[in-house]
């Protein structure tokens, strides 16, 4: 069930209805409610990863409720670290064996090939579950934050597990935290009307993104990149560009329909996006682009590995050479983690390495925090200075998304020199009329304009400096009738659901 379907747009306003007229005094109904929603909403893709959830869930709630319990029988025979290295081990296998078990294989046979071995392929086909990355890391990091003693083991097994499985996050994130999430599913909560109309706004320009921006410029990202060695470069480029926007505004879009989903029903969600493409360097980028993981990966790995102040052995003749060497192989530790968790392909990897290339330097000369506030704040435009630094920062990110995009790193690499053979637009007469291409640049133009122009705020549609209410309606009438008028035609599923 994908938010840009028709079951969606029935599913919800009914899981609606029942929350608040039929379950709305007592909040042990309504999360009970959101639960079994939430699961039927997972079975509707494979019923049978439903165990899957449940168990990585179970094993969660109860480690936490042990690791206290622990904690309060000093004598006990089993610490509270191994209890959570159990807990984390278990889900962590799962999580590798369902996504990663053919790449291990697929790369260990072409290892033995470089000596000559032979070695054949095991039968056993594994379908990967949709969003078990998302979940897996939202589970985890309840029960480390327990062990940190952040916050208290829940007894509550219903919240837990509405939690974890929290309908309108979980196929693709935001990644929550239990300390944020999970105690508004314990406390009562009363339906805020404007909090319910700002969440049908964000839905509405979520679709926006989704319906009129990612899947038409996918239709063209689809074709050049299947046959990339017969497109002139400027059509690569067109490609290159495409998908930038094409993959921002799949992931932002489903960001931005489940935190007004979420709305809905009282609940805040954490803001995935904040306006990735108008940041001045790499650092920035990574502080506005898929911001849940990007802390999830800061204070659960890179932190614990001593993070940009690691302790100095006693002794050390060199310390400052010491902490510069940790903090690269933790900033390296993190890209490459955080490519790895996007899929099992060496491009993932390779992309991760990239912009470990990029952002490593940053952190050495001390400059990757010197970008923390709006650009142009105050300012209708950029200046010029600062309209540089977002395109050069936005040349290095596409590159980047050519190696994340492509099947293989040699594919990247012949992708990325032909790119350089400037030549016509004549290759795109083939398969996508200028007409297309024409309003597939227009839409994302109108994307960047609405978002520069509201980008002191949550989404673009919270317009509070409209004042018209007729206008602002207008608006919305407008996308919701561009829906139906530039709606392509095929079945575009989001980007994220296969991480």
């Amino acid at each position: 069930m994908q938010f840009n379907s028709l079951a969606y747009a029935v599913f919800l306003p009914l899981v609606f209805i029942l929350y608040w007229f039929l379950f709305q005094r007592e909040v042990k109904q309504q999360n009970l409610l959101i639960l079994v929603a939430s699961y039927y909403f997972y079975g509707c893709w494979d019923f049978r990863f439903l165990f899957l959830i449940a168990l990585t869930s179970f094993c969660s709630w109860g480690s936490g409720l042990l690791i206290e319990k622990q904690r309060e029988k000093h004598s006990a025979v089993i610490s509270g670290k191994s209890i959570l290295l159990c807990n984390l081990i278990l889900n962590l296998l799962i999580l590798a064996f369902f996504k990663y078990y053919h790449f291990f294989v697929d790369s260990f046979i072409d290892f033995f090939s470089l000596f000559g071995l032979k070695m054949h392929k095991s039968s056993l086909q594994i379908i990967l579950p949709v969003g078990i990355s998302f979940y897996t890391f939202q589970a985890l990091s309840y029960s480390i934050d327990v062990y940190r003693q952040r916050m208290a083991a829940t007894k509550d097994i219903v919240a837990f597990f509405t939690y974890v499985s929290f309908f309108p996050q979980l196929v693709a994130g935001p990644i929550e935290r239990a300390t944020h999430l999970l105690p508004q599913f314990e406390q009562v909560r009363r339906f805020n009307a404007n909090m319910a109309t700002d969440g049908l706004r964000q839905i509405l320009w979520g679709l926006f993104k989704k319906i009129i921006v990612a899947d038409h410029c996918a239709i063209f990202v689809n074709e050049v990149f299947s046959h990339y060695h017969q497109e002139s470069g400027s059509s690569l480029v067109l490609a290159a560009v495409f998908f930038a926007f094409q993959i921002y505004g799949d992931f932002s879009g489903y960001s931005d329909i489940a935190i007004g989903s979420a709305k809905l029903f009282g609940i805040e969600l954490t803001r995935n996006f904040k306006l990735p493409y108008f940041s001045r360097d790499v650092a920035e980028f990574w502080r506005r682009w898929h911001i849940s993981l990007n802390t999830w990966f800061v204070d659960y790995l890179y932190i614990p590995l001593g993070g940009s102040r690691p302790k100095v052995k006693a002794g050390c003749k060199n310390p400052q050479g010491y902490v510069k060497s940790i903090i690269i192989r933790n900033t390296l530790i993190i890209f490459l983690c955080s490519g790895l968790w996007h899929g099992a392909n060496w491009t993932y990897i390779a992309w991760g390495a990239y912009h470990a290339a990029l952002f490593i330097p940053l952190i050495i000369t001390g400059k990757n925090k010197r970008f923390v506030s709006d650009i142009a704040k105050g300012k209708h435009f950029p200046s010029f200075k600062e309209s540089l630094q977002m395109l050069g920062t936005f040349v290095l990110v596409l590159i980047g998304w050519v190696i994340f995009r492509s099947d293989s790193i040699l594919d990247a690499g012949h992708y990325l020199i032909n790119m350089i053979q400037w030549e016509s637009l004549r290759a795109v007469y083939l398969f996508f009329s200028w007409e297309k291409i024409y309003k597939t640049s227009f839409a994302i133009l109108l994307m960047l304009f609405m978002e520069w122009t509201q980008r002191h705020e949550e989404h673009p549609l919270n317009m509070k400096h409209v004042k018209s209410r007729a206008m602002r309606w207008i608006i919305y009438l407008a996308l919701i009738l561009a829906f139906f008028a530039f709606q392509v035609e095929e079945d575009i599923q989001f980007i994220y659901f296969q991480f």
